[in-house]
């Protein structure tokens, strides 16, 4: 038998580190060639840890949430003959305890602490050997017995009106512990009906370690919102000439991909960029210089399991409706089901960030840094208002609510911007003039 070290590979170009995000295995499964053992995260992109070779893991070093360097030990495997190290190099260290946020909780002041006989010094255990867990079951109390507990989950027992004499403990002889009481009042609420709000009020706390793509997003927008001095202009664009075309082309589209109000607002964007390049922009700001691009490369903001990514549809300007719709759906599916590449991941010039259904009237959107605007879709509806001979007609409306970085784009800008736009929606034959 030997070990088998599996290190963090060189996962892209450029990258020093990565998170782990996700472990498909535990000490002592056995594991078959290219089964993943684990996901790493690095820039947003999610890449697979394949095991090498068959054998059984027997160590893990990176907790879920931990941040390694390329090159770190992170799994190791005891395989059929000859592995990659030496034995006495193979050795797991013992695991540092994880770091944490939270403050570390102080013992109880009667908390009892069971004594560890030492091991047998004739029967040496595998240094990979696990720890025999201790056994949960609660130990039976007799009907005078007082129930073991501290000072502190007596007083949580007294504040939630729960008689500790009817809580099986397990801990050390038969003491109760806080997952006893957890479990003891989920159980009564069930009892008395928690779904109608009479029961045991529920006190517990559960800490969730942000990880991985949410970390990420936290950190972007982090960023966003402290550097960019933010400015949101709202608008109201009159749909329903748009939407008369729209559902014309839809209706003799083919095998063509179905269009929504997406591709047209890019088109839109396309135009109205060519009037205001400094609106189609990545911003340095440790350089001081604006990037203004000629093609228009459109970020689709995108829900997905894990959270928002933003894939990108590249040079929408060379594209028709059609390209674009497809583009869209293509990059937006990818995100979803994490199959989009890097640099279908980065690189846009401006975004479109769309709620759906769920548009609301007003949104605030924030810029996708080190862009310098992004564009909000509200959601549609269909509104009473006066046309020119003064009768009320129905109208499709939708607002329009756009966030621009200040320190670039002026509130005048903003406004003629969204204007334009509003200009070209509202007019849709000027889209293709």
């Amino acid at each position: 038998m030997g070990v088998h070290v599996i290190k963090l590979p060189d996962v892209g170009e450029g990258v020093a580190e990565a998170e782990f995000v996700e472990l498909h295995v535990a000490p002592g499964d056995k594991v078959t060639p290219d089964q993943s053992l684990a996901d790493v995260m690095t820039d947003k992109a999610t890449v697979e840890i394949p095991s090498p070779r068959a054998g059984t893991v027997v160590w893990i070093g990176p907790a879920v949430g931990e941040t390694v360097a390329v090159g770190s030990e992170i799994i190791k495997l005891e395989v059929d003959g000859a592995g990659n190290v030496d034995e006495t190099t193979a050795q797991p260290a013992a695991p540092a305890p994880p770091t944490s946020t939270l403050p570390t909780p102080m013992p109880a002041a009667d908390a009892v602490t069971p004594v560890v006989p030492a091991a047998s010094p004739t029967s040496a255990p595998s240094p990979f050997a696990a720890r025999a867990p201790v056994s949960g079951r609660p130990r039976a109390r007799g009907k005078d017995e007082k129930p073991l507990a501290s000072p502190a989950l007596r007083a949580r027992a007294r504040s939630q009106g729960v008689d500790l004499q009817f809580v099986h403990g397990t801990g050390p002889a038969g003491r109760i512990t806080h997952e006893d009481l957890d479990a003891y009042t989920a159980g009564l609420t069930d009892r008395r009906g928690g779904s109608g709000g009479v029961g045991a009020p529920d006190m517990r706390v559960d800490p969730v370690k942000i990880i991985g793509l949410r970390r990420k997003i936290a950190e972007k927008m982090k960023v966003a919102t402290q550097s960019i001095p933010h400015i949101t202009y709202v608008d109201e664009v009159d749909m329903t000439a748009l939407e008369a075309l729209r559902a014309h082309l839809n209706a003799d589209r083919g095998d063509k991909p179905k269009l929504t109000v997406l591709p047209f607002l890019m088109r839109a964007i396309v135009l109205a960029s060519k009037k205001f390049p400094h609106i189609n922009a990545q911003y340095d700001e440790e350089g001081g210089v604006c990037h203004q691009y000629g093609a228009s490369h459109i970020g689709i903001a995108t829900q997905t399991d894990n959270g928002l990514m933003v894939p990108v549809v590249r040079h929408a300007e060379a594209n028709d409706l059609w390209a674009n719709a497809a583009a869209v759906a293509r990059v937006s599916e990818a995100a979803r089901d994490g199959t989009a590449k890097r640099e279908e991941l980065s690189g846009s010039t401006i975004t479109i960030t769309s709620l759906g259904a769920l548009g609301g009237l007003v949104t605030t959107p924030v810029i996708n840094h080190p862009e310098v605007a992004i564009v909000g879709v509200n959601k549609m509806q269909t509104l009473p208002r006066y046309d020119a001979n003064g009768q009320v007609v129905p109208v499709k409306l939708m607002n329009l609510s756009s966030s621009f970085d200040h320190r670039i784009v002026d509130g005048w800008d903003a406004a003629q911007f969204v204007q334009t736009l509003k200009g070209y929606l509202e007019m849709p034959a000027t889209l293709f003039v």
